[in-house]
């Protein structure tokens, strides 16, 4: 089996290079409006962001921002598939701008504009950023009513286009068989909590590094496997330094990245190259994790009744007996910024 990887340089407003309707996920973490290391960037999309800001009109520059990106949202309206799913990151931001301290809500800025573009909203999830931070206000210390709750946690919205996907044919479904998750991942990726830490990013370019906020692997990974089927196309119009592409390797699913930073091509080329190994140890790893709860549950309320017909190991339910995960066997790099991932067999055998 193999996978196509392809990362495109442009504006995330023109998916012009994508067909209609044949993406069947989107993952991505835009810009946030309003956090200030953003403000250069969406100011030159659009220069009356800047004059909004320097005329101290937060409600203003907060509302043409999300103009920005809805351009954005719209274009993912089109590529996406009946039945895809959109996965958006975004935290909230507070701001003082003419001395007046607020909220700006960016996660309901996005809900409205999906379902105005027809999307049905899924249950969200809130990943709860942990932090060693000893003050957990802001504001006025211990006098009411000026202290404020700090913003730990930030959304995942998730949309679907259209009603349920279907899979009617057979090479679907068992397509769609492969692709299922050990029902102990199914207890912990489907809780609308999720507890782990972003990360900092290693970039060469100052720009780059003073602008880009990635989302972990672990966030990426779980939304493609709950939300997609392997051989899926898998969309990020805000990649990063590709995070959702390492991910979508991780899970035999193809993928487009869309940046409009060319400064961080060397940065993504290298993560992508060199990233074989670490895939591999996560996969393992949770591959050993299976293995370790199943033991642990055998042990306590004896033998499971089924027995995954891939791995050979026990499972709980009927539904893992087809579960595969591969080994990434090769990342190469064709051109124009295009990999081509192959698999194999070999954690078969372990």
């Amino acid at each position: 089996m193999k996978t196509n990887h392809k990362l495109l340089f442009q504006e995330a407003q023109k998916l012009s290079q994508i067909q209609d309707e044949s993406i069947e996920l989107v993952i991505t973490s835009p810009p946030y409006p309003m956090i200030e290391m953003w403000d250069e960037i969406f100011s030159k999309q659009n220069p009356d962001i800047r004059t909004a800001l320097d005329n101290g009109n937060g409600n203003l520059a907060f509302k043409l921002m999300h103009k920005e990106l809805n351009k954005v949202w719209e274009e993912v309206s089109r590529v996406l598939t009946q039945g895809g799913i959109a996965c958006i990151n975004i935290g909230d931001a507070t701001r003082t701008v003419n001395k007046i301290f607020r909220l700006y809500p960016s996660h309901s800025e996005i809900i409205n504009k999906f379902h105005e573009l027809g999307f049905q909203s899924l249950p969200d999830i809130i990943w709860r950023k942990q932090t060693n931070a000893p003050n957990k206000f802001m504001g006025s210390g211990m006098y009411p009513p000026g202290a404020y709750v700090t913003l730990e946690h930030e959304y995942i919205l998730i949309f679907r286009k259209g009603d349920k996907r279907l899979f009617k044919k057979q090479e679907q479904k068992v397509n769609r068989r492969k692709s299922a998750f050990f029902w102990e991942e199914r207890n912990v990726w489907f809780s609308d909590v999720w507890d782990f830490k972003g990360i900092s990013q290693n970039l060469n370019n100052k720009k780059s590094r003073e602008r880009s906020a990635a989302f972990p692997f672990e966030l990426a990974y779980r939304l493609i496997n709950m939300y997609s089927v392997k051989g899926d196309v898998v969309l990020d119009p805000f990649v990063g330094t590709g995070t959702t592409t390492l991910a979508a390797i991780a899970s035999e699913r193809n993928s487009i990245g869309i940046d409009i930073d060319k400064n961080i091509k060397e940065t993504i080329h290298s993560r992508l190259i060199n990233s074989l190994d670490e895939i591999n140890e996560y996969l393992r790893n949770r591959i050993d994790s299976h293995r370790k709860f199943i033991n642990e549950r055998i042990k306590m309320n004896g033998p499971t009744k089924y027995i995954n017909e891939y791995f050979n190991f026990p499972i709980i339910t009927k539904q893992e007996l087809n579960l595969q995960i591969k080994k990434i066997e090769s990342i190469k790099y064709v051109n124009n910024m295009e990999y081509v991932v192959e698999y194999s067999d070999y954690f078969k055998s372990l």
